[in-house]
């Protein structure tokens, strides 16, 4: 579960990424967090991952604070940031590796998780290249699998499908889908609108640091004629917002 209990956040004067949010994410559910380039979901994200401290109000993961108590917090989520640009020097067995470390994975199940879901997302015979020599979605395939080593009851998204080969991503989405299934979280952003509305549970649409719409997709429509698709909808409120 995750938690926003009236959360600000500005950047100077005008400058507002996070507007009074108030949100709740449930266990057992995938949540699709939308809006347009600049609305705020970064910043959020950034928050709730601890990144970036909110200037007032409060976010929990599983109940744990994130500003009050931030290691505990963070061994509740497993991270997948928008960028996979990162540690490019260290090979993708010296990233997983550390990532491994970091959250005190054991040797055993390290090794079982790194050769399972290397092969699944098709990286495991380039573990031994520099992850500089990799492609973008070789990157972001290696930033998925770091996340995940450690089994986290909630994962945190900021648009994981980017970059990915068809097969990749429909890997991620089934994973998806299973971890909601087991009764854990699954927060994602994308912008990909049609992932959203096959895949999601329930929906927030944000723009300039507010929340626009919080519920499932049939409430939505519902609440813009019924008959509208998701894209029509989101371009619609954004475009007024």
């Amino acid at each position: 579960m995750i938690e926003f209990f009236d959360v600000c956040k500005a950047f100077g004067p005008g400058k507002t990424a996070a507007d009074h949010i108030t949100l709740t994410v449930n266990d057992g559910e995938i949540f699709g967090f939308l809006g347009p380039n600049g609305a705020g979901k970064t910043t959020a994200i950034n928050m709730m991952t601890g990144i970036l401290a909110p200037d007032s109000g409060r976010i929990a993961v599983n109940g744990v604070d994130i500003v009050r108590n931030p290691v505990e917090a963070k061994r509740q989520f497993g991270y997948v940031p928008d960028s996979p640009d990162r540690l490019l020097r260290l090979t993708g067995m010296e990233y997983l590796t550390f990532m491994a470390d970091v959250y005190d994975v054991p040797t055993g199940p390290r090794s079982f998780r790194i050769d399972a879901l290397s092969r699944e997302f098709g990286i495991h015979d380039a573990l031994g290249d520099e992850m500089q020599s990799y492609s973008h979605g070789m990157r972001q395939k290696a930033m998925i699998i770091g996340a995940l080593l450690h089994d986290p009851a909630v994962w945190i998204l900021d648009e994981p499908m980017t970059g990915l080969d068809p097969k990749s991503s429909y890997t991620l989405k089934q994973r998806m889908r299973q971890h909601a299934r087991a009764g854990k979280t699954v927060f994602f952003s994308t912008h990909v609108l049609e992932v959203a509305q096959n895949l999601c549970d329930r929906v927030a649409i944000l723009d300039h640091g507010r929340i626009l719409f919080c519920g499932g997709l049939e409430e939505l429509r519902n609440e813009h004629k019924g008959d509208s698709s998701l894209e029509k909808i989101f371009l619609e409120m954004t475009d007024h917002a």
